[in-house]
């Protein structure tokens, strides 16, 4: 199901099950973990931009690998925080996620989350080259960290 409450979604995720984060993109998609205790966030990987039925596969793999039991979608809200296409695609891609791997799924606001990732990475003055590699699963963790404080807080 698609949950708008992040901590009725926290209730869905059962207690020794990670979450799987996830920053769509055009080109590429991030993906990062929780650990179980849902503290931290890890990057995972990158997939370049496949076709859905390519991609659902990819993370039924992750999911028997790391057992998974919710996802956290980046949703790039506009600034004034209207809805474009890009959050669309978020959208659309959670409803998609929702009835394809039957668990709970939050879109998560990432308003500039590439944008703080690549300054971090800019000050830690990594090359172009191998900021364009990490970039997307280390904003994928970004996001889902966001998520997790956002529980530390709030629970």
């Amino acid at each position: 199901m698609l949950i708008n409450d992040p901590l009725i979604f926290y209730k869905e995720v059962t207690s020794n099950e990670c979450i799987l984060g996830i920053d769509p993109g055009t080109k590429r998609i991030g993906l990062a973990l929780s650990d179980i205790n849902k503290k931290i966030s890890s990057p995972l990987t990158t997939l370049e931009k496949i076709k859905y039925t390519d991609m659902l596969g990819e993370l039924e793999k992750i999911k028997n690998q790391y057992l998974f039991g919710g996802i956290v979608i980046g949703n790039p809200i506009n600034m004034d925080g209207t809805i474009g296409r890009k959050s669309q695609s978020s959208n659309s891609l959670a409803n998609n996620l929702v009835r394809d791997m039957k668990m709970p799924v939050l879109l998560w606001d990432e308003r500039l989350s590439t944008s703080a990732v690549e300054r971090m990475l800019i000050d830690a003055d990594i090359s172009r080259k191998r900021r364009k590699a990490i970039i997307d699963k280390l904003s994928a963790a970004y996001i889902l960290q966001g998520y997790l404080d956002y529980l530390v807080i709030n629970l």
